[in-house]
């Protein structure tokens, strides 16, 4: 999978939110804002092709907890960025 390029994260007023680039007018029915954990897997994932384990990697890495928790973590994230249609 991988995070479409035309979004792009941007910080606004304290808050790290994900943009559409090239569109005239933001639609603001769709803010999505992103917390320092989703923010570093954006970060380490974006512009590349990764799978659910290369971003379990990003966690376990960084944290240091369990596989099996960066995995549901991981697995969560995925899906509301594929809800919003952002990862392909």
């Amino acid at each position: 999978m991988k995070i479409k390029d035309n979004y792009k994260v941007r910080s606004i007023a304290g808050e790290n939110l994900i943009v559409e680039q090239g569109k005239s007018q933001a639609d603001m029915t769709k803010v999505i804002s992103l917390n320092s954990t989703a923010l570093l897997l954006w970060n380490a994932l974006a512009g590349r092709d990764f799978t659910l384990d290369d971003a379990a990697d990003v966690l376990v890495g960084h944290f240091g907890i369990g596989r099996d928790v960066a995995l549901k973590d991981v697995q969560r994230w995925v899906e509301k960025l594929q809800e919003c249609g952002i990862i392909d």
